[in-house]
């Protein structure tokens, strides 16, 4: 599995370390990933994704994962959240 979450996409970065006397060796920098499950009312099932902590604040805060996927433009998601999103829109229209 890569280290990406899986609706907004952030991923690893990399950067430098500075020691004292200023030698720079490369790092990483990796996001905050955690495995959660939410509930989907509009299809009625539990759905878990690996997300970074700062996306399961703005779903919660959004009131759900199905607001929040509804509510969010497709250009700032990754392919699986849209396929989720058509997947939701398609459950609540029926």
């Amino acid at each position: 599995m890569s280290r990406r979450c899986e609706i907004s996409g952030k991923g690893v970065l990399t950067g430098n370390n500075v020691s004292h006397a200023q030698n720079k060796t490369r790092r990483r920098f990796l996001p905050n990933l955690q495995m959660t499950t939410f509930l989907s009312d509009a299809l009625g099932e539990k759905v878990k994704l690996k997300l970074s902590t700062r996306t399961i604040r703005s779903i919660e805060k959004n009131g759900g994962l199905d607001s929040y996927l509804l509510t969010c433009p497709d250009d700032k998601l990754t392919e699986k959240a849209i396929k989720l999103k058509s997947k939701i829109r398609k459950a609540a229209s029926a």
